[in-house]
């Protein structure tokens, strides 16, 4: 079966792809199988194989880059330079890697073993574990896709993607780019709508890599426990923002607007929310204003003509997104900045606003959206307080230049990750793990983190002919008593 995906773009001209594959459970029921065959192969691919296949998968996206970059502009209006930006650039940084790293990934690790084992030798290794479901999200749907897409194969896993049905031009894209590089036994891209998902999460994968909302990663994690399928589940939650009294306001300002108006504030770890003191609002609003004009080089009135701001990704979330303006609005909050939106477009300008309630959804909803609530605070264990209230954030930003106040904030409160004196980018380390905690996530990835994501960490020991433990065998005479106890009282 196959659907024909049509879109309108912004100048009102059709885009018509090519016919986009749907899987049926036919499809589902024949090629997990063939994956699960050729899983028992690939656990004995060499680190060259696994990288010579990396290669690959980094040409294919550079020879599809302009075919990547069409297909984000028609989801969501997305530019070429954001693209390159937030979905290209970080999917080959993942690449690059593992390519520069896999073989000592790889390698058995030696650990010690304990007095009471002398003469054996203990490792950790490395084996893969088997055939993996990556479901991946609409906000970044390239890149979610294929970074944990190359931890996979950096294991030497089988994989089946799950693209979102929210930006068929994307899923597209990838289907024709895995289908040139990829046999469907050992990579296949199964496009379609719940029911496809649902079908898939019925399957016994041997490992679950879902990016999404907390309420479907739920889901997620039920319908895994049936198989006792393993997952990773990379969800979100109200990054919060904290200003502290010592704060350089202006940068404050520059780096938070950054991150919450990349792709259009649809982004896990943007800033949901501004926590400041009460006398430094009014400061930090006028920075915020002439970071936000500077970035897009826009008015206040002019962002829907821009071709640098994003669309909100269907009307579902518009609608909701919108919603959460008109709603604090009638509580009492005020829009500091912007508040013009476009239904026909799905277009939500850039929005400042304060004196928001902490009773008001968008005080209590993943905003996933081009709005800043600000919240004020007395003392630090207010604004402390307001975030040990709500579940675990993905991120948590702390703003100040004082590195005790730093301090102070991380050990009173708990987040999947967190940067001082900027946002999100803890994600472009590889060598830090990025995950949540709780109701924002469940295990990590990136550079190591995702091979070991995708890893079985099998404890291997070798025990030689004349062990010590052979003298604790019974009958559990005098002696054996009195080795026994000496191991215990000197060497345990």
């Amino acid at each position: 079966m196959s659907q024909a995906t049509i879109s309108k773009s912004s100048n009102g001209t059709h885009i018509q792809t090519k016919d986009l594959k749907s899987f049926s459970p036919s499809d589902i029921a024949r090629i997990f199988p063939a994956q699960k065959k050729k899983a028992l192969e690939l656990r004995l691919s060499t680190a060259k194989e696994r990288i010579e296949k990396l290669k690959k998968l980094k040409a294919g996206i550079f020879k599809f880059q302009p075919e990547i970059q069409k297909a984000l502009y028609n989801d969501f209006h997305k530019s070429a330079a954001e693209v390159d930006i937030s979905e290209i650039l970080p999917s080959i940084s993942e690449i690059n890697d593992a390519i520069h790293h896999l073989k000592s990934w790889m390698r058995p690790v030696h650990v010690s073993t304990p007095i009471t084992l002398f003469g054996a030798t203990s490792k950790l290794v490395y084996e893969p574990k088997g055939v993996c479901l990556i479901i991946a999200p609409w906000n970044y749907p390239f890149y979610l896709a294929i970074a944990p897409l190359a931890a996979a194969i950096s294991a030497g896993n089988t994989v089946v993607i799950k693209p979102s049905e929210f930006t068929p031009h994307t899923s597209l894209v990838i289907q024709d780019l895995v289908k040139e590089i990829f046999a469907e036994d050992e990579v296949a891209v199964f496009d379609g709508d719940v029911k496809v998902s649902t079908a898939l999460l019925e399957m016994p994968f041997d490992h679950i890599f879902f990016t999404g909302s907390t309420p479907v990663g739920k889901v997620v994690m039920e319908a895994a426990s049936k198989h006792l399928t393993t997952v990773t589940l990379e969800l979100g939650g109200k990054s919060p923002s904290i200003v502290a009294e010592d704060a350089d306001l202006k940068l404050a300002a520059e780096r938070i607007m950054w991150g919450k108006f990349l792709n259009a504030g649809q982004t896990c770890v943007a800033p949901d929310y501004v926590l400041i003191p009460k006398s430094k609002v009014d400061a930090f609003v006028k920075y915020a204003k002439v970071a936000t004009e500077k970035f897009f080089k826009s008015k206040e009135d002019d962002f829907q003509t821009n071709p640098d701001f994003c669309r909100i990704i269907n009307p579902k979330n518009f609608a909701r997104v919108s919603g959460y303006i008109d709603e604090a609005v009638k509580q009492g909050a005020k829009i500091a900045y912007g508040g013009k939106v476009n239904a026909n477009e799905n277009f939500i300008a850039p929005t400042i606003l304060i004196d928001v309630p902490l009773t008001s959804r968008i005080m209590e909803d993943e905003i996933f959206g081009p709005l800043l609530p600000i919240v004020t605070y007395d003392s630090l264990d207010d604004a402390i307080g307001i975030i040990n209230s709500k579940p675990k954030p993905l991120a948590l930003y702390i703003f100040s230049d004082s590195n005790k106040t730093s301090k102070y904030i991380l050990q009173r409160t708990s987040a999947g990750g967190s940067v001082i004196n900027d946002v999100i980018l803890h994600l472009v380390n590889s060598n830090l793990p990025f995950g949540g905690i709780n109701h924002s996530g469940h295990g990590s990835y990136h550079g190591h983190f995702g091979f070991k994501a995708f890893s079985h960490e099998r404890s291997v020991l070798q025990s030689p002919k004349l062990s010590m433990p052979t003298l604790m065998y019974p009958p559990y005479n005098g002696f054996v008593r009195f080795i026994v106890n000496t191991t215990t009282k000197w060497f345990v």
